[in-house]
């Protein structure tokens, strides 16, 4: 299955895709499911997909674009997961997953507008995959790893690489306001290989392809990070682990590349879509 929030009139809305398109409800009517974030919680996806099925007609392209999550409890980044990233910004391999924060607050959605802040000049984009929790587990093996992913969207860990390079705690970089971007559609696990596996991830700037990887490059797979993850701390319906990035940020380039107002950034993940995202200054 594959769910589209949207916002209509200023009301939130949800959307499934079916064979004539996209059909979803506004939250303020009358068979309405709940949010994705309700919905990854009750792990209902069938019912909510019948209930939708009976909503109007909506132009996914056309549509406003909500974030498909608001209210995750956990949102887990794994910097260094792919070899070639690591290589290319000059750190070691790690043997455990490097994990940082984000925060909810800092995220836009699809077609919202990524922020340069006025203190830097080093605005970087990071195209990434993210699997989304839909099972409660701690301590949960390798094998049984995939059942507590109820599906996966895309990401744009937009980083503020001079803030994050100050010291060897990223989160200040990783979390000034309107950098991130997240969406536009979650897809259901049953829709794409075992664990995401296979799936190109690129990023784009100005049309320019400056990322070009694929999940089968990760160092630490989905199954790895959920089970690993888990060790220490109980993963709940609703946290998001962000998988990490492919070669090719503006930092690791020779001339380095950083975002700018007026480009455009768009990161794909074959089978789940496209997040495009315009930057803008702060003021």
């Amino acid at each position: 299955m594959r769910f589209l929030s949207y916002i209509d009139n200023g009301k939130r809305g949800l959307a499934v895709k079916t064979e004539d398109g996209f059909r979803g409800l506004l939250d303020d009517t009358a068979g309405y499911p709940g949010s994705l974030d309700d919905i990854v919680r009750s792990g209902d996806f069938a019912g909510a997909a019948r209930a939708l099925e009976a909503g109007d007609l909506i132009d996914a392209e056309a549509v406003m674009a909500d974030l498909p999550f608001h209210r995750a409890a956990k949102l887990l980044c794994v910097g260094l997961n792919y070899a070639d990233h690591a290589q290319e910004t000059r750190m070691e391999v790690p043997p455990f997953p490097t994990v940082f924060v984000r925060f909810n607050g800092n995220c836009v959605p699809h077609g919202g507008n990524l922020v340069k802040p006025d203190a830097s000049d080093q605005f970087d984009y990071e195209g990434e995959l993210v699997a989304v929790i839909g099972k409660r587990g701690r301590a949960i093996s390798r094998a049984d790893a995939l059942d507590h992913v109820a599906g996966y969207t895309i990401f744009n860990d937009g980083s503020i690489r001079d803030y994050q390079m100050q010291t060897n705690q990223w989160t200040i970089g990783k979390n000034f306001d309107s950098t991130g971007a997240m969406g536009p559609y979650f897809v259901t696990s049953d829709e794409l290989p075992a664990g995401a596996k296979g799936l190109k991830v690129s990023t784009r700037l100005n049309g320019a392809t400056l990322q070009d990887g694929s999940t089968d490059d990760m160092i630490f797979d989905v199954a790895d990070l959920v089970s690993k993850l888990s060790l220490g701390m109980t993963l709940e319906p609703g946290d998001l682990i962000v998988t990490g990035t492919p070669a090719g940020v503006g930092m690791g380039r020779d001339p380095q590349v950083y975002m700018k107002p007026g480009d455009v950034c768009e990161v794909e993940v074959e089978g789940i879509g496209v997040l495009r995202n315009a930057v803008v200054s702060e003021n």
